[in-house]
């Protein structure tokens, strides 16, 4: 690995992006015109001491993960998300890899639901990016790390959402992430990250049972009414819609509720709260 390039162009790319265009709120007293170091660590996912290895060429050989959500935080175009896997050692991922890059195109869509709580999965249900709307009502996605981030896994033996479910909606609901993470198992047979996460989740002999099992064909349903149960706004009943992007394999969830309601009022004070925590 080059490692001073590597860390070079990382720092070079953090001082162009605007904090505003990353999602990141900007205070009165900001001198700083790009990202600070603290600010893309947690837009990655890495721990800011980690960033500061990479930047200073202290730390090398990052994961292809590492490097992709980097790519992803900092918004690089095609010929600099492939210059920085190059500097990487890596070779960008190919068509045999579930994908997790965000394009420009779903970025400007993520942009324009800036206000609107959204996730993205990539194929396996494994959390690519949340917004801060998402945060403020589901809880901080930005520590989770490695397996934390499934939600096949969070459902099955972590310590699941703030959505709440009747324990036959649970259960339909984790046959259903299983189900689909069947059939993409098949899709990509060459991509080792997947094959680990299914050794994994085979900790659980609910998944081992469901996987064994066959589990149903996966849900066409893209859109559902969602309860969740807000620390401190109490329950919001919310609708929540699947929007697949076929060419990329994501899967972006968005919560919204209907306009005028009492819901619609808690969704609002609870992104507020949240928002200005996250501050």
């Amino acid at each position: 690995m080059e490692t001073w390039e590597f860390g070079r162009m990382v720092r070079r790319w953090r001082d162009r992006v605007a904090p505003e265009t990353a999602g990141v709120p900007v205070g009165r007293r900001r001198r700083a015109t790009g990202l600070r170091r603290e600010e893309l660590a947690g837009l990655a996912g890495i721990s800011a001491d980690y960033l500061t290895r990479l930047e200073q060429g202290r730390a090398t050989s990052p994961s292809v993960q590492v490097v992709e959500a980097l790519a992803r935080a900092l918004r690089l175009a095609d010929g600099e998300r492939d210059l920085l896997f190059r500097l990487a050692g890596h070779v960008a991922p190919g068509l045999d890899v579930v994908p997790s890059r965000i394009t420009p195109s779903v970025q400007r869509l993520l942009d324009r639901l800036a206000h609107t709580p959204v996730a993205v999965y990539d194929a396996t249900w494994t959390l690519v990016v949340a917004n801060a709307p998402y945060d403020a009502l589901m809880g901080e996605t930005t520590a989770w790390r490695g397996i934390e981030r499934n939600a096949v896994w969070r459902h099955l033996a972590g310590p699941g959402t703030r959505a709440v479910h009747t324990p036959e909606e649970h259960a339909g609901f984790v046959a259903q992430l299983v189900a689909d993470l069947r059939l993409n198992v098949a899709r990509y047979p060459a991509d080792r990250s997947v094959t680990r996460l299914v050794e994994q989740l085979s900790r659980s002999p609910r998944f081992v049972e469901l996987w064994d099992a066959g589990a149903p064909e996966p849900s066409q349903e893209t859109s559902r009414h969602k309860v969740v149960d807000h620390p401190l706004v109490g329950r919001i009943t919310l609708d929540c819609d699947t929007l697949i992007v076929a060419a990329d394999d994501l899967r972006i969830m968005v919560y919204t509720a209907e306009p005028g309601t009492e819901d619609a009022e808690r969704l609002d004070l609870a992104i507020v709260l949240g928002t200005q925590t996250l501050v």
